[in-house]
């Protein structure tokens, strides 16, 4: 049985869209990280946060979960979920114009044990305005999104001149990294 460790709905489509029946099931999980991690690392140290909170007696033989988590990274700096508007806004202007990194962890935890990695792509913004940004704020949607954006929807479409790496790595799931990890553990 898989288990999708997570409640995004980007991760729960693209899950299914490749092929894949699952359920859905999140435990709280304390979401901070040592100090001594780079940037890079963070992302998949959640990761296996997220896939450590269930117990090792709880892990049928049969049982797979797959944790992710996704940062932005600016620099040296980490963009999460912004808490409100007006932080939505501080990262859409510091993203404005320039590259970035979007890394997503993942992490595979099975009775036999647990095996995570981390999938980076590098994300060109063009220089966005004040009324684009406030614009796409309005709609709610950066809210919920590592860097306050997302890839797939209008302003990501508008305002990405350029990514290299995995598209869905950006979307919350590199897919095609994780897929042979799955079809193994799946037979």
């Amino acid at each position: 049985m898989l288990i999708l460790a997570s409640a995004s709905p980007r991760r729960k489509h693209l899950l299914s869209e490749a092929g894949f029946q699952f359920t859905v099931q999140v435990r709280p999980t304390d979401e901070t990280w040592p100090e001594h991690l780079l940037p890079h690392q963070v992302a998949e140290f959640l990761a296996r946060q997220k896939a450590l909170v269930w117990q090792d007696a709880e892990l049928a033989q049969n049982l797979i979960i797959v944790a992710a988590d996704t940062t932005v990274v600016l620099g040296q700096t980490i963009l999460n979920k912004p808490a409100d508007a007006a932080q939505a806004h501080a990262m859409l202007h510091a993203l404005s114009g320039k590259s970035h990194h979007v890394i997503t962890g993942v992490a595979i935890r099975t009775a036999a044990g647990i095996q995570s990695f981390a999938e980076s792509t590098k994300v060109t913004l063009r220089e966005v305005t004040r009324a684009e940004i406030e614009a796409y704020i309005a709609t709610g949607a950066p809210l919920d999104k590592a860097g306050a954006y997302g890839i797939q929807d209008g302003f990501g479409m508008a305002a990405i001149t350029h990514i290299q790496g995995c598209y869905y790595n950006v979307m919350g799931l590199p897919v095609a990294r994780l897929y042979p990890y799955l079809k193994q553990l799946m037979g």
